[in-house]
């Protein structure tokens, strides 16, 4: 017959039998033959385990233990010495040094137990620069409660984790959901009001083509009616393209920039607007989700946008680049710039505080950098480079 002895971290269980994180549960089982893992009866403890034990007791009961076994040795000590007729000299010394081992012995119990704080520090830090996959590592050295607040914080961060992926989702539904509704308002203009248009400016064609010998100023306006029509069917195409390019769903990111960079220059003549995308950016770009695509594309919208009509620019030129893992979109402009501080203060102003709530819908970063006075605009949009599902 043996005993096995099962350790299973962070499954502790404290007071009331709850489960405490961060607590080793001992697990204890009898089993016939011989093993590797069999411990006999007559088997002394092994030392890890025992070192193990004696770093969780807490810190309290560590220094009081401590200065209690250097008490006792110095007591031990001066009766030895006082039986061979040590002085009072001799005992003074060895008290002495006895208060000055007890301060050292507990200076050094002080500094291994806040170890683990450092560890707790540098998991937060972590967290605190983005990083969410941080986890606080089990320590050796950590005491029960130490080990319990690293297990506390790990199941926060677990918790926090697995909200952010839900809200991620969530965000990524809600945009997708948008984009829909998009696509459809802009197909129902396209294929419905501006075929409607299409239609009415033939009738009119006809109409005025009729009427040119019997009435001339009739044939006139009606021509003048056709025009008319005509711009407004040009404003309809060019508003269902503005709320939903199907270029982006149909050819990808690099082509919805491009085709945006023209109908830029087309509206604004005098400035010129460039495209600069590297094969391995395109390709990251490619291989994006829906929602980060779109999200980027209404972000360079808004931000060619706002040069056009605030900046008045010569040149804008969107850059995308691609990182280990994100996908970076950069809009420049040299325009006359803006101060930065006061359009944060007007918080919808100037576009700022819906690109960097879309951005944050998908878990990107939005940038901003601005000098008054003609020193330009650079708005900069990350967001993560993970591959289409």
């Amino acid at each position: 017959m043996t005993v096995q002895v099962q350790v299973e971290a962070g499954r502790g269980k404290g007071e009331g039998g709850r489960t405490t994180p961060g607590e080793p549960a001992l697990t204890l089982s009898t089993a016939k033959g011989k093993g590797p893992g069999a411990v006999h009866p007559s088997s002394p403890i092994p030392r890890p385990g025992f070192a193990r034990a004696i770093l969780r007791v807490p810190l309290v009961w560590k220094l009081a233990g401590a200065n209690l076994l250097v008490a006792l040795a110095a007591g031990v000590t001066v009766l030895l010495v006082h039986r061979h007729g040590g002085g009072a000299r001799e005992i003074v010394v060895l008290v002495g040094l006895a208060l000055a081992m007890s301060v050292v012995v507990s200076l050094l119990l002080v500094q291994i137990a806040l170890l683990p704080l450092r560890e707790l520090e540098a998991t937060a830090r972590r967290v605190r620069d983005g990083d969410y996959s941080a986890r606080v590592p089990r320590s050796p050295l950590a005491d029960r409660d130490m080990a319990r607040v690293g297990g506390t914080l790990n199941l926060l961060l677990d918790r926090l984790t697995e909200d952010r992926a839900r809200a991620r989702a969530l965000a990524s539904e809600v945009i997708s959901a948008g984009e829909r509704e998009r696509a459809r308002i802009a197909r129902d203009l396209h294929d419905s009001a501006a075929q409607s248009l299409a239609a009415l400016m033939l009738q009119l064609s006809a109409a005025a083509r009729d009427a040119r010998d019997r009435d001339p100023a009739m044939a006139e306006r009606l021509a003048a009616l056709k025009e008319a029509a005509s711009g407004v069917l040009e404003e309809i195409r060019t508003l269902s393209h503005t709320v939903h390019p199907r270029v982006l769903d149909d050819l990808g990111l690099v082509a919805a920039l491009r085709n945006l960079a023209r109908g830029a220059e087309g509206v604004s003549q005098d400035v010129e607007v460039a495209v600069a995308a590297e094969p391995p950016a395109a390709a990251a770009a490619a291989a994006l989700d829906h929602a980060s695509a779109s999200v980027l594309y209404r972000v360079a919208q808004e931000a060619v946008g706002n040069a056009l009509r605030h900046a008045t620019p010569r040149a804008v030129t969107l850059t995308l680049s691609a990182h280990d893992r994100s996908v970076t979109l950069e809009v420049a402009d040299d325009g006359r710039g803006f101060d930065l501080a006061e359009a944060e203060r007007r918080r919808p102003g100037m576009g700022l505080f819906t690109m960097r709530e879309r951005l944050s819908l998908v878990d990107g970063h939005f940038e901003v950098r601005s000098r008054p006075g003609g020193g330009g605009t650079t708005a900069r949009a990350t967001v993560a480079a993970e591959s289409r599902q």
